[in-house]
């Protein structure tokens, strides 16, 4: 099974649609600050969650419930916004932003607090995942950069608009 987490008005067919918003008619109305999910461990081979956790509340307590709803070797999707991304400062509910190193620190631990992934691709996209022709100009000049270098001296020149990561679950 896959799961579409803070579905919108993206409902993807052949997936549990979920959102708290009951006006995009979900499959499912579930707040995700209200934790753990309705869902059994293990029951998804795929979650997808696009532009979602800079909304949660508790980063870790969200991505360590979406990694045990999630089978090993299990596939999660994560769209978020870049901190340089200016038009994300204009949603008064977004509570972070990530940057290059943000899930790589994660893993290796941040507080003693540890998530159970890997990371199978990342990369920038230059606006977001829906523009698929200024991605497709634009995002490859990104992705050559040194990310440290990028993120330290030329972000706030030439911003990015999201990260998109391919994560796998590790039990």
């Amino acid at each position: 099974m896959k799961l579409n987490i803070g579905c919108g008005n993206d409902y993807k067919e052949g997936y549990v649609n979920l959102d708290y918003n009951s006006d995009c008619k979900p499959d499912i109305i579930w707040d995700l600050a209200d934790l753990p999910l309705p869902f059994k461990d293990n029951e998804f081979e795929e979650v997808y969650c696009s532009h979602i956790l800079e909304h949660v509340n508790d980063l870790f307590d969200t991505l360590n419930e979406l990694t045990r709803i999630t089978k090993d070797k299990g596939v999660i999707q994560v769209i978020v916004p870049h901190f340089s991304n200016g038009m994300g400062y204009n949603d008064l509910t977004h509570k972070r932003f990530f940057g290059w190193f943000t899930f790589i620190q994660m893993i290796k631990g941040y507080y003693n607090v540890r998530v159970n992934f890997k990371i199978v691709k990342q990369k920038f996209n230059f606006l977001a995942v829906n523009h698929p022709i200024a991605n497709k100009m634009f995002s490859w000049f990104y992705n050559l950069l040194p990310k440290q270098f990028y993120e330290r001296f030329l972000c706030w020149i030439f911003p990015v608009g999201e990260i998109e990561l391919k994560l796998e679950v590790v039990k």
